[in-house]
């Protein structure tokens, strides 16, 4: 469930731009055993696109915290993108992998 507030923006553990809602993440994916593990609010651009580069047993085992994440060399590019980015939405179609 997106959280949202009026009075302060909410800042993004990912790309960290002040944002107006962010969603939970599971650092470790609940498929993956994360159910009661660490979270990280993330903008909605940037949990779409983690889910889209990384798939759940890479989250799992190779990105298991907001510091290993932010390094994934599958998401410089994006992660270059979105930091210049005012947006707050974008579609991201999951492709074969």
């Amino acid at each position: 469930m997106p959280k949202k507030s009026s009075a302060a923006a909410l800042r993004c553990g990912l790309c960290e731009r002040d944002v107006q809602a962010t969603s939970r993440h599971h650092l470790v994916p609940r498929e993956e055993g994360g159910r009661h593990g660490p979270i990280v609010d993330l903008c909605q651009p940037c949990h779409s696109s983690v889910h889209r580069f990384l798939s759940n047993r890479d989250l799992a085992r190779r990105y298991p915290s907001v510091e290993a994440l932010r390094g994934a060399e599958e998401l410089q590019t994006y992660l270059r993108w979105i930091r210049r980015q005012r947006v707050e939405r974008i579609v991201n179609r999951r492709g074969k992998k």
